[in-house]
């Protein structure tokens, strides 16, 4: 059967726009709010209509997220932020493949994830208390699959509990882009043989969007 490399394309720049939410919070403790919504937002969804209805059926939503794909597909360097963007990406879809194959995790997830609703019936998606919760499952069900994302940024960002909890929740929202980027067709060869072919459809996307602002 083809790869459908739109989606494809969409859930990769999913996982890549976690990515580079985790960089911005570790080294500023701040980040894209509205790119940080759409992310943690798509948690919430776990029986899509689209792709593309897991970020809020918006393809505007994803800018920063295909940004992000095509620095990692571009990146040559073994260091820097280009490398610190690929070393996440990659972490993440390890992780997915730990949970892939372990059911007790996947029901434990899918089980904390329904609790996350009654708790949106009284906070809000970006509260600290709904952020604190994702966190809080990110630490119990990934975690433990191993092996840890070593987050890089600055030292005294990264010891306020509040981006720890914001980054934890958004490494979980990469590896729900990851669930869905095998769900659609997407394997870690066609990073190697299939680049060209991701960032023209990357392209093709963002030329359709215009700059962002």
């Amino acid at each position: 059967m083809a790869k459908n490399y739109y989606e494809i394309t969409l859930a990769l720049a999913g996982i890549c726009q976690s990515a580079h939410l985790v960089q911005q919070l570790a080294h500023q403790g701040s980040c894209n709010n509205a790119a940080l919504t759409v992310s943690l937002r798509s948690l919430l969804d776990l029986n899509p209509g689209s792709t593309l209805a897991v970020f809020g059926n918006d393809e505007a939503n994803l800018h920063l997220g295909l940004e992000s794909l095509m620095a990692v597909l571009n990146s040559g360097s073994r260091q820097g932020a280009g490398a610190e963007l690929t070393r996440y990406t990659l972490s993440m879809m390890v992780l997915e493949r730990k949970l892939h194959g372990n059911s007790a995790a996947l029901n434990t997830l899918s089980q904390r994830i329904a609790q996350l609703d009654r708790q949106l019936a009284h906070y809000e998606l970006e509260s600290e208390t709904i952020t604190s919760a994702m966190a809080g499952i990110y630490v119990d069900v990934i975690s433990p699959l191993g092996p840890r994302i070593q987050v890089t940024g600055s030292p005294q960002v990264l010891q306020n509990s509040q981006v720890q909890s914001k980054v934890r929740a958004t490494l979980l929202a990469g590896i729900r882009a990851a669930v869905l980027w095998q769900q659609v067709g997407g394997g870690r060869l066609q990073l190697m043989f299939s680049r060209q072919r991701l960032l023209r459809e990357a392209k093709t996307i963002l030329s359709r969007l215009g700059p962002a602002y």
